[in-house]
């Protein structure tokens, strides 16, 4: 295969979610000695983006978000070290986690291999992740946004103890803070005073670029 048939390939087997076939085409782009870069910003995120926006527009549903999702992160596994020998600009630093008292993670972990997929470092601080780790993980990490994630209505009021946290521990001007999860709206992302909130992975890398882009523009206006 020639390399221009690689990041084709590359695209279609990402895109119908084929794990298998995806590792096995950017282990023989990297035998061609193709460029990690290429195969990322030039096969991998460009398929990603169109699962998104094929979701957007009801061809796709969350199962193959799901696959076409896993199938990356396989081929991510395999490009993440390369890539940061290449001393790849990566777009932002994200730091994700679901909060204190939910352990569910499915929404977390596909809206987490969207966003690397569009060039952001993520940190996934995992489930059950309480406000002073956050708090932690923040000042460790210095992240440009931090994610909180609720599937249980329960656990929804997490986000405000963890607006708190973070607003005690000085740092709530310092991060761009989203939220998302099954039971989560626009109106209660306002209501505790988050920067952002989206209803699925797509939407949230959009809305992480956008938020990030204002706040860039808003430091060196």
């Amino acid at each position: 295969m020639t390399p221009e048939d690689i990041l084709k390939a590359l695209y279609d087997e990402t895109l119908t979610g084929n794990a298998p076939r995806v590792l096995e085409l950017t282990e023989q782009g990297l035998t061609l000695d193709m460029e990690p870069q290429t195969l990322l910003f030039d096969a991998l995120i460009p398929s990603l983006e169109e699962v998104g926006a094929r979701f957007e527009r009801g061809d796709f549903f969350v199962p193959e978000m799901l696959i076409a999702g896993r199938a990356m992160a396989g081929a991510m596994e395999r490009l993440r070290p390369l890539l940061a020998e290449t001393g790849v600009q990566t777009i932002g630093k994200f730091l994700m986690g679901t909060v204190k008292g939910d352990v569910h993670d499915i929404g977390k972990n596909l809206v987490n291999i969207m966003l690397e997929g569009a060039g952001f470092e993520v940190i996934d601080l995992g489930v059950q992740v309480a406000p002073e780790k956050f708090v932690a993980a923040i000042d460790e990490h210095q992240p440009d946004i931090v994610g909180f994630s609720a599937f249980l209505t329960t656990t929804m009021p997490m986000f405000k103890a963890n607006m708190n946290a973070l607003e005690k521990a000085g740092m709530r001007n310092d991060v761009i803070v989203m939220v998302g999860g099954a039971p989560v709206t626009q109106e209660y992302a306002d209501a505790v005073g988050a920067d952002g909130y989206a209803a699925d992975a797509s939407a949230t890398v959009k809305a992480a670029k956008r938020l990030l882009g204002e706040k860039r523009a808003k430091v060196l206006a």
